[in-house]
């Protein structure tokens, strides 16, 4: 039986569309187009809470528009952070490597912030998680950037993915790093009457 949506999604990312079915939340997606600069002098934490406010807060707007069916929003935004730098989706092979030279041997940090939006209100919650990486030769990034991993990934890389081998330990959450932290994202949701599984 194929359940009907609760929620809109505000995003296309396909991982975080699997661990959403992952935890029994039906949704449809409905993505929302925000610039996504990172404003002068701000904190990776707060350019993630930003963004996924404002994700949520288009998204809802875009529902009452359209005529939509009324239902909450949820979006998220992810980002990685080393040396207090916010380390996006690179743009190039060249960046991609830049970025995995950074990590390598040493711990960073990946935000996810996710917000829900329905009626009116808005609620935002932030999960942090530390990741340590290996030391990874120019051989392996190399490869690793050959098989197209990279491109649509911030900091350049999956942990669910072949990058999951770079990967010695972290402290937090791994749905979090890919992209939506389940637990987070249940707690959101009860309280605006979603429940997961």
């Amino acid at each position: 039986m194929i359940k009907s949506p609760h929620i809109y999604l505000a995003s296309r990312s396909p991982r975080r569309g699997e661990l959403l079915r992952q935890i029994g939340v039906a949704f449809e997606v409905l993505p929302a187009d925000v610039d996504e600069s990172i404003l002068a002098g701000e904190a990776p934490e707060h350019y993630v809470l930003r963004l996924a406010r404002e994700k949520a807060e288009a998204c809802a707007r875009r529902v009452v528009a359209d005529g939509l069916p009324t239902m909450p929003v949820l979006a998220a935004d992810t980002t990685v952070c080393a040396d207090g730098i916010i380390l996006g989706k690179p743009e190039s092979d060249e960046e991609a490597r830049t970025m995995l030279r950074r990590m390598s041997d040493r711990w960073h940090t990946v935000h996810t912030a996710i917000a829900v939006a329905h009626e009116h209100r808005v609620e935002v919650l932030l999960s942090s998680t530390q990741v340590e990486m290996a030391p990874l030769t120019e051989a392996e990034i190399a490869a690793y950037i050959a098989s197209g991993e990279p491109r649509d990934k911030a900091g350049g890389y999956g942990i669910q993915g072949p990058a999951s081998v770079f990967i010695r330990r972290i402290e937090g959450s791994y749905s979090g790093v890919m992209g939506l932290p389940l637990y987070e994202t249940a707690q959101l949701l009860k309280k605006f009457g979603i429940h997961a599984l």
